[in-house]
């Protein structure tokens, strides 16, 4: 009885094994495009995404480039229409690609820095290279300096070209 069981055991993960083995995989890149990323949650999967914080700071001095980190929750309303606008704005996302380090996070920091003016969703926040929130790059809206909505894409888009004016110039 148990050497019937252990050989039916056998033959089955026989069959398990060899039939993963024998599926291609599904995420090989065709053709020099990007593999979808997990990280990027939605706002752009042909991008490269930092996974933390820290990660983001030293990809950013190393390659001297502004961080966007953007401030999201996955069940919010307005976070995700601004994914939506922010993902199909091709502009945005080329210049993000050519010019930028980013990440995105669905939790709220300690660091104070990164909600100089209150916690909230969808927030977006430019850091320099040198590690220097930039406060001065801001929205349009006076008690959510950081809150972008879908219809500010070229406000967004504006933003991105002054961190990055701003980064020659004064770094």
């Amino acid at each position: 009885m148990i050497r019937g069981l252990l050989s039916v055991l056998f033959v089955l993960v026989t069959v398990a094994v060899s039939s993963s083995l024998a599926k291609p995989e599904k995420n090989i890149a065709k053709r020099g495009k990007r593999i979808p990323q997990t990280l990027s949650r939605g706002w752009g999967d042909q991008l490269i995404w930092a996974q933390t914080y820290e990660e983001a700071l030293y990809w950013a001095r190393a390659q001297n480039k502004p961080l966007m980190v953007i401030f999201h929750l996955e069940d919010c309303p307005h976070s995700s229409s601004m994914k939506k606008a922010f993902a199909e704005d091709k502009d945005i996302q080329k210049v993000l690609n050519e010019d930028f380090i980013i990440l995105n996070l669905v939790y709220e920091t300690t660091d104070k820095h990164l909600s100089p003016d209150g916690q909230y969703v969808p927030r977006i926040i430019f850091v320099d290279p040198s590690m220097t929130v930039r406060a001065d790059i801001t929205g349009r809206y006076s008690n959510r300096m950081y809150a972008y909505e879908p219809s500010d894409t070229q406000l967004l888009l504006s933003n991105m070209q002054k961190a990055k004016k701003l980064l020659k110039s004064e770094l």
